[in-house]
């Protein structure tokens, strides 16, 4: 990953995987911070995931293209927010309820834990609401 503090973007070289009318699919390869490592064959942490980005808009590629995809880097805290930081104050919070009711602590952890199925629920049943809002650019 490379961020850009002067432009306020983040952006990830790709590869053009095709094309819609309607947008562009590109795999990106996100690899993690370890991957420069000597010892990065025969560790388990080390790794490397290809993901694909749909890029709405009609563009002038073709599958195979080298471009780079730009994302705003408030829309990456955004994303941050909503995967981590939400569902973690909800756990503390929940587990600190919990304590204060004087419940057993098996029971409290296993009520603070348990609040993510609904929090992750309601985040997969109103993913395209969400998805809209994080919005993908192109640069060749």
């Amino acid at each position: 990953m490379d961020s850009t503090v002067s432009t306020g973007s983040i952006k990830h070289e790709g590869t053009v995987l095709k094309i819609d009318k309607k947008s562009v699919f590109v795999c990106i390869s996100s690899v993690s911070a370890c991957s420069g490592c000597q010892a990065e064959g025969s560790c388990s942490m080390s790794g490397m995931e290809e993901k694909i980005i749909e890029v709405s808009g009609s563009f002038n590629l073709k599958p195979g293209d080298k471009v780079t995809v730009l994302m705003k880097q408030s829309m990456g805290y955004a994303a941050l927010l909503l995967g981590y930081l939400l569902p973690l104050i909800s756990v503390i919070a929940v587990l600190i309820i919990a304590e204060l009711l004087k419940m057993k602590e098996l029971f409290a952890g296993l009520i603070s834990i348990s609040i993510l199925i609904p929090y992750y629920l309601m985040l997969f049943i109103f993913r395209k609401r969400v998805n809209k809002k994080f919005t993908f650019s192109l640069k060749s």
